[in-house]
Parts: C-alpha cells; sequence; structure tokens
C-alpha cells in the first residue's frame, strides 16, 4: 500500500452538516491545501491536499518527521512559502478573525495579509536568533510591530513592551528593552519571541518547533507560558513539532503527517490510546518514555517500529545491555578543572573567567555508557572537549587505560585520539561538503597510519557502512545527499574507523527525529556489544539516558551534584535539581496529570570575577555507588 493511495484516518467519522458546523465555528480552515516548490518536471509537491480546522482557544498540534511536511503548511497558512520559493497550487485557507465571513488568505491581497500578519496571526520560529534582527535592540524589535499594527506612540510602545516582557517571565524588562538578541540565552530569546508573537493580541499563534534546541527545564517553562498567555487571552495555538511529550503536554487535537499528506486526525487522547495509521503507531512506538525500565538494574534495547511502504515493521530486538565490565576503568577523572579567560583590561590583565568545569571526578569502565546531564552552560561539553584534547584542562588528572595524559609524549597522545572518538551534535556541519563520506571515514585510518594500502582501505569503509545500516555504495555520495539520519550514521562510521575504545557522543541524537532517534540509539547499543565500546553520553534527554545508560552523572554550575546508577538516579533521585531535571521532562501521555510545580529562572552565569572561587560541593554516598552533593542555598535556589 503507497500512502498517496491511502485516506488519512479520522477517528469518529462526523456527518456532512456535523463537519459544515464544525468548518462553520473554526477560527481557521485548510482546504485541500497543495503546495509545490519548484517548476516544469523538477517540481516537488511538499504537501498534498491537506485539510484541517483550528477552533477558537484551542491548540491544534501538527506532527510528523521533517520532511513531512508540517512546517511548508504552517508557512502557506501566513502565505511565507511566497519568499521562500513555494507556490500554493490548490486549496482554501479560510480565516475567521470575528467569527463572521471567512476570508480566502490563498486569494487575499498583499496588503491585507501585512495587515493580519503579526496582528490576527503571529508565528514563533523555531531559532530566535535567525527571527530576532542583531542590530536592533529587544525594546525597538517589539515596538516596532506595535507602531506599525496598533498605531501606539514611541513612548506608549516601549510601556507596553515592557508589560509583554514581564507577562513571558522576563526578569529585570526594563534592562532587556536595552539589550541586544546576543546578549541573552537561548531561552529568553525564545520568551522575547512569544512577546513579539502575542504583541497585537493575535486570534491565532503558530509555533514551529518553538522548543526543540532548547533544555528541558527552559522548555517546561515556554510550554507553561504558552499555555497561561493561551488561557489568559483566549488565543488559538497551531503547535507544530515532532516532539510527541510536546504533543501530548499541549494539544486538543492532531493532525499526523506523512510525505506531505494528513495521514490521521483526532483528539490527542484518541491519537495516543488508539492510532489507527501506521505511522502514528510507528512514531508513537519510538518515542522513549521516562519510567518504562522501572525496577530493571541495565539498560535495554527495543524493537524500533519503522515505515517500509505504507506498512510499519518492527526492527530489532529486545536485548538487555549487560555490556559492562566493572573489573578496571578504561578512564579515570580525577579534580578535572577547566576555566577559560573572558575579560581583561587595556593593559592585559585577566579580570573575568568563565567556571566551566570544577574538580569534576568520575570512572567510565569498558564496556559502560556514563551519561553526562544537565542545562547548557553545566559545563558537560567542556569535560567531553578536555577529554578528547581540544580544550586544554586548568587542572587535575586524567587517566585513560591507567596512563596519565598530562605525562604522554606527542606521539602517545596522537594514539589516544585514535582511542577516543568524537561524535558532535551536528552532522553536517562536521562532515566536510568538499569529500564523499568515503573519504571522510577513511580519513581517520589514513592519519592513523592504521591500513595503508587503498583496496584494503575501501574494503574498510565499506564494513564499517554496513556496520551503520548504510550501503557500501554510499560511499561515493556526498554529505548533502544523506538525511539527517543518515549523516549521523556517517559520523559514527568515522567515528569506529579508528578502532576505539571510549566514544564521546555529545547530543548526538538530540537534533534527530524521534523514529531516527531509537534507530540511533540502537545502533549504539549493538556497537557497544559487539565492539566492547565505551561511550561518555552528553545529552539533556532525560528519556533517551534512561534508555541508553548504565549510570549517570548530574551537572549543575561545572560541578557534579549527583552521580549513581541509572535505576538509582532514576527511580530515587536525591538531589533537588535532579528532581528539577526530571519534573520537567514532558511525558508522551495525555491522561497523565500535568505537573502543578512551576520552574523559574535560567541556570546562572559561569563567569566571576578573578578570585571569586566557586565553592566546591562536598558528596555524601546514600547508598552504595550513588553519590549526592549536599546542597547548599546556591543549589537549593537552582531547584
Amino acid at each position: 500500500m503507497h500512502v498517496s493511495s491511502a485516506p488519512s484516518r479520522e477517528h469518529g467519522w462526523m456527518s456532512d452538516t456535523a463537519n459544515r458546523r464544525s468548518q462553520d465555528q473554526a477560527l481557521l480552515s485548510v482546504r485541500s491545501l497543495s503546495v509545490e516548490f519548484g517548476k516544469g518536471e523538477g517540481a516537488f509537491r511538499a504537501v498534498k491536499d491537506v485539510s484541517f480546522d483550528v477552533q477558537p482557544g484551542k491548540t491544534l498540534a501538527v506532527v510528523g518527521e521533517s520532511g513531512s511536511g508540517k512546517s511548508v503548511t504552517s508557512l502557506a497558512i501566513m502565505r511565507l512559502t511566497d519568499y521562500t520559493g513555494g507556490r500554493i497550487t490548490g486549496g482554501q485557507v479560510l480565516f475567521r478573525p470575528d467569527g463572521g465571513e471567512a476570508r480566502d488568505l490563498v486569494k487575499a491581497s498583499d496588503a491585507k495579509l501585512r495587515e493580519i500578519r503579526g496582528n490576527d496571526i503571529a508565528m514563533i520560529f523555531q531559532e530566535p536568533m535567525t527571527s530576532l534582527n542583531p542590530v536592533f535592540t529587544i525594546g525597538n524589535q517589539i515596538s516596532e510591530t506595535l507602531i506599525l499594527h496598533q498605531g501606539l506612540g514611541g513612548r506608549d510602545a516601549r510601556q507596553r513592551a515592557k508589560e509583554l516582557l514581564q507577562k513571558v517571565r522576563l526578569p529585570d524588562a526594563d534592562k532587556l528593552l536595552d539589550r541586544y538578541p546576543h546578549q541573552l540565552s537561548g531561552g529568553m530569546r525564545q520568551r522575547v519571541m512569544i512577546a513579539m508573537a502575542l504583541a497585537c493580541n493575535p486570534k491565532l499563534l503558530i509555533a514551529d518547533e518553538p522548543t526543540t534546541a532548547l533544555d528541558v527545564t527552559i522548555q517546561a517553562q515556554i510550554l507553561n507560558i504558552i499555555r497561561d498567555l493561551q488561557q489568559e487571552m483566549g488565543t488559538a495555538v497551531i503547535f507544530i513539532t515532532h516532539d510527541m511529550g510536546v504533543v501530548a503536554e499541549m494539544a486538543d487535537d492532531v493532525v499526523v503527517m506523512w510525505k506531505g499528506e494528513k495521514v490521521e486526525q483526532a483528539p490527542v487522547r484518541d491519537i495516543f490510546a488508539a492510532p489507527q495509521h501506521p505511522y502514528t503507531r510507528a512514531l508513537l512506538s519510538a518515542v522513549p518514555r521516562l519510567g518504562s525500565l522501572k525496577g530493571q538494574p541495565f539498560p535495554k534495547r527495543t524493537p524500533v517500529m519503522v515505515m517500509d511502504g505504507g506498512v510499519a515493521k518492527p526492527v530489532g530486538e529486545t536485548h538487555e545491555q549487560n555490556t559492562a565490565d566493572y573489573t578496571k576503568p578504561i578512564l579515570q577523572v580525577d579534580k578535572l578543572t577547566t576555566r577559560f579567560d573572558v575579560g581583561k583590561t587595556f593593559f592585559g590583565r585577566v579580570t573575568h573567567r568563565v567556571h566551566a568545569v570544577e574538580e569534576v571526578s568520575f570512572d567510565i569502565y569498558p564496556g559502560e555508557t556514563l551519561a553526562l546531564v544537565g542545562e547548557s552552560g553545566s559545563g558537560k561539553s567542556t569535560i567531553g572537549r578536555t577529554l578528547q584534547q581540544l580544550v586544554e584542562p586548568t587542572g587535575g588528572t586524567v587517566r585513560f587505560d591507567g596512563r596519565d595524559m598530562a605525562a604522554m609524549s606527542q606521539g602517545e597522545r596522537r594514539r589516544l585520539r585514535q582511542e577516543i572518538q568524537y561524535i558532535f551534535q551536528d552532522p553536517f556541519a562536521s562532515l566536510d561538503p568538499r569529500h564523499t563520506v568515503g573519504y571522510s571515514i577513511a580519513e581517520p585510518i589514513i592519519v592513523h597510519g592504521l591500513i595503508n594500502d587503498r583496496k584494503e582501505r575501501d574494503r574498510r569503509v565499506h564494513e564499517l557502512l554496513e556496520q551503520v545500516g548504510l550501503q557500501p555504495q554510499h560511499a561515493k555520495r556526498y554529505p548533502h545527499e544523506f538525511s539527517g539520519g543518515q549523516r549521523q550514521r556517517v559520523c559514527i562510521a568515522r567515528a569506529l574507523a579508528s578502532n576505539p575504545k571510549l566514544v564521546i557522543a555529545d547530543e548526538s541524537v538530540s537534533a534527530l527525529d524521534v523514529s531516527i532517534q531509537a534507530q540511533i540509539v540502537n545502533l549504539l547499543m549493538e556497537l557497544q556489544e559487539r565492539k566492547r565500546l565505551s561511550y561518555l553520553f552528553i545529552t539533556h534527554d532525560m528519556a533517551v539516558v534512561e534508555k541508553i545508560s548504565h549510570r549517570v552523572a548530574v551537572m549543575y554550575l561545572g560541578q557534579i551534584v549527583e552521580l549513581g546508577t541509572r535505576r538509582a538516579i532514576f527511580e530515587n533521585p536525591q538531589h533537588s535539581y535532579t528532581r528539577k531535571l526530571l519534573s520537567a521532562v514532558p511525558i508522551a501521555d495525555p491522561q497523565r496529570e500535568r505537573a502543578k510545580t512551576r520552574i523559574e529562572g535560567e541556570i546562572p552565569s559561569p563567569v566571576r570575577p578573578v578570585g571569586q572561587e566557586p565553592a566546591i560541593h562536598r558528596m555524601r554516598e546514600v547508598e552504595p555507588g550513588h553519590w549526592v552533593a549536599i546542597e547548599t542555598d546556591q543549589l537549593r535556589g537552582a531547584a
């Protein structure tokens, strides 16, 4: 069965009369919308005959993987596809801002669209840094919307901008008005975007992946803000995402898209309780669910549902990941400290330092996955780069296979780079676009002089591609010819090329669609069992951590605040910051009651004046192998 020949599944078919009544009451009705890019034989139909309604004050989630057409649909509603090389080839977008006669936005003039955009329909984009103008202050950018659409004067617009920043819970709104986008954190920038979007009290808010790149605690704050403002202002929301946990938390109704088509639509509880379309079932089966391994001592591989034509098929098997050998550690980190000088006087005297990592200690054993978790700025990526010799440590000792890294010769350090490999978050940025992926995979083999014979080297590259689920013929392709998940597989193959003992995976699955993420996690676990690999798994995704890790280290402001087995951390979290991280994870279950606790504030800055050293937390062992920092007032404030 090919998907284009299958009708979309809508639970509880309505009569034509009821359907018309629903359309008449809807704030927005999308009817048979089609969008194409390109012309002639090269034309690509990104959206195919999509229809749905958005009711006043309700949230409609549009879900699907990259390439499913969900973002193109949202852009077409506002006719922004006109500026991105796309064109609407059919259908209607009927908008009723006042509940009266519908306006078809597909046929609206540019002048009418300018009036509607920002005023009646507003949009929050995925990456706020590219949506905010870097040369204007935050206050100027919010005021511009108010002056343009509401006709306010400069002083009144600034006062209203301040009120909007306070409404989205940004501290020191007065000062923030005069700051530039680069002076704000990612979570703060996203809240500024929400303030701008809500400046004119729009009837419809379109949120396109607004939390995908954010830490779990900041994501929870953003979702709370959108939910509260929606209740206060009665705004309807179209929420575009591939995170099913967010869907369960936010949505009233769900539209599932696949390959440009709507394949299913239903109330959120029906979608999770009884998904009808094979793709919806595959999407939900791939979601890592927090608490799914309760009572189990080891991580577990589980089958992943993948689409084969129009049919969902399970790939892989259920397997306990009992691979760790705790006889002798392969890596020993003792009081590792990494600092960066950031402020200097005119005469070159250092005034401020970033205390990125402060006296961190942990071990990693053969065949073990240690997950390093925490928010942005906690120091977890700095640890990974320090171990890979990309950053020089300020203090402490790192031993690999019993050898002190600081005492190694240049030759030994080169050998160490072969034994410790790195998988970066963005595979496209870490692959050279000018070279084939075969060359990129072969490069470590050439650099470390592992195989000199060209034919043998090519055979090894083909073998590595097959190990990560690709084909030998893929070696001749370039990075842009692969999907995001395939590029990450190429990066894993390159990391394995030098036969490493330790692989540092730095947010290596956080940017991937949920089904691709599940496949990559299973692949990493399979390779660990086959090759006895050790992983330092750096991430902020707690649900993935529960699935893949043997032990977990929780970081806050450059220090470990809790360290223990996966089971101890997830089933018996002792530190308030660990509990905060776990409570912020959106659970893919709409039946579950939403958390009543409010997560406020952001992680403090690790920048300190010279001479003001941070206090080092003392650790206590609450049970064998489970260590927790003794909480201070500063740490309690974090939670």
